[in-house]
């Protein structure tokens, strides 16, 4: 059993993969939606944009290191 770190983030917790039981616990759970094929991007504009599907398409607009 390894150490799971909460002690670290917080004294007040002593033993947590006993109290927790982290053990049992699934590694994760995903929900990813039934992707309908609507429109597709032609085969060199799907490279560029690194998507297939228009829906997927989203641009990045922040700048780097700036909140907005």
């Amino acid at each position: 059993m390894q150490n799971c770190g909460c002690a670290q983030q917080n004294p007040m917790v002593q033993n947590c993969h006993q109290q927790y039981n982290l053990e049992n616990m699934p590694l994760a759970m995903a929900y990813v939606p039934w992707q309908h094929f609507h429109q597709v991007y032609e085969p060199d504009k799907a490279l560029s944009y690194g998507t297939i599907f228009p829906e997927l398409n989203k641009p990045f607009l922040g700048k780097r290191g700036v909140l907005r």
